[in-house]
């Protein structure tokens, strides 16, 4: 089998020419989209408590959403015999979800909590692997990293509840910082 000499040309990275310059062709909308996102995230650090209350309304939105959904379609699979889990479960995301909305600090804290504890035990497990990787090359990045979670966690408890006015939103804004650094050079990467 011969491949059609008008078959198109992937680059390394996998995209075919004609993708490439169709993004090229609009890497002003990259660099637009990289400097919004670096904007919003200083305007998110800028107000730790406020940019935490709106990704909880967020979260608990969307898990409102969902949890109605799920109860929706446990109706619709009763015969399954597994009704009363999806009904349950629906009814669960559709509680946590009004929790989140309307006492959006309470969740917040919570939420907190848990990225903390998370972290903690995450980087726990990540530290094992990386001395378990030990011979290997890199594998104190690895230790690295697991410390560095290890510490965030304990941190982020140590301050608990108040930590759980600004967590949230801090990382909301730096990763949108960092987000918009990234789309931003991808932009004028594309613009040569």
């Amino acid at each position: 089998m011969s491949l059609s000499s008008d078959s198109p040309t992937p680059t390394p990275g996998g995209l075919v020419a004609g993708q490439l310059s169709e993004l090229r062709a609009k890497w002003g909308w990259f660099v637009a989209l990289g400097l919004l996102m670096i904007i919003a995230g200083a305007i998110a650090l800028g107000n730790l408590v406020l940019s935490t209350v709106v990704s909880v309304l967020y979260i608990g939105v969307m898990m409102a959403i969902s949890g109605g959904a799920q109860i929706i379609h446990s109706f619709q699979v009763k015969t399954w015999g597994a009704f009363a889990f999806w009904l349950l479960d629906g009814l669960l995301f559709l509680a946590a979800g009004i929790v989140a909305i309307v006492v959006p600090m309470v969740a917040a804290e919570m939420l907190t909590l848990l990225l903390g504890v998370s972290l903690i035990v995450g980087g726990v497990f990540r530290l094992i692997a990386a001395f378990k990787l030990r011979p290997a090359e890199g594998w104190g990045w690895i230790a690295f990293s697991a410390v560095i979670a290890v510490l965030l966690g304990i941190e982020i408890i140590a301050g608990w509840p108040v930590s759980g006015l600004w967590v949230l939103g801090l990382l909301l804004g730096i990763d949108l910082i960092f987000n918009g650094v990234a789309v931003l050079f991808l932009g004028f990467g594309l613009k040569k």
